[in-house]
């Protein structure tokens, strides 16, 4: 019996050190020296200090921010853990709000935003990105047309001229990878620092 257990123990140790320590080891180390902002968590820094990450989206309310697309992401009460919250951008808990298109619920608070953002800016249609949720909760991106359509409003708030705004959301429009992959998209976060930077000037 000896005989046939010792082979199997032996490829259990083995496969467990190059496929358990050596492979993930080798892998960490190469990310890091190869794509050490990536590995790092793509954080991003604002006057020296760590403000986000450009892969989570982060909730920004005030009239004189662009707004990231809704989070539907939730997590326990501080009151009450045996109940949920919602917790907009929740990264230890990514998901989506699992509300079915004709859930009564989902459709009035569509219809509430939609207002709201129409009052906001009424001469343009509102993106749908503005008003829906993403399966992760998570999304740190709007299209341009959601940030265009935020012009109005945040150079109200900041009594900026509306073309310099445009022309800042123009300059963080990232194109689709290679051309081909993917849709053009503008990353709030960055979007938000530029925009801080803009109004010190």
């Amino acid at each position: 019996m000896l005989k046939q257990l010792r082979p199997a123990l032996v490829l259990l140790v083995v496969l467990t050190v190059v496929t358990g320590l050596a492979y993930p080891f080798a892998i960490t180390g190469l990310a890091g020296v190869l794509f050490p902002s990536q590995a790092a968590g793509s954080l991003v820094t604002s006057n020296g200090q760590i403000v986000g990450s450009a892969l989570i989206g982060q909730s920004f309310t005030s009239d004189k921010y662009f707004h990231g697309r809704l989070s539907a992401t939730s997590g326990p009460d501080p009151k009450d853990p045996s109940k949920t919250i919602s917790q907009p951008y929740n990264a230890a808990n990514s998901s989506g709000s699992n509300l079915a298109p004709t859930n009564k619920a989902l459709v009035d608070r569509v219809k509430d935003d939609a207002a709201k953002l129409k009052a906001e800016n009424p001469h343009a249609p509102v993106p749908q990105d503005l008003v829906t949720t993403s399966g992760s909760g998570l999304d740190p991106d709007i299209t341009p047309e959601a940030a265009f359509f935020q012009v109005p409003r945040v150079a109200k708030a900041r009594n900026i001229p509306e073309d310099k705004l445009h022309d800042l959301v123009s300059n963080h429009v990232e194109g689709r990878i290679l051309g081909i992959i993917g849709e053009p998209k503008v990353n709030v976060l960055a979007l938000n620092i530029a925009l801080d930077r803009l109004a010190k000037n």
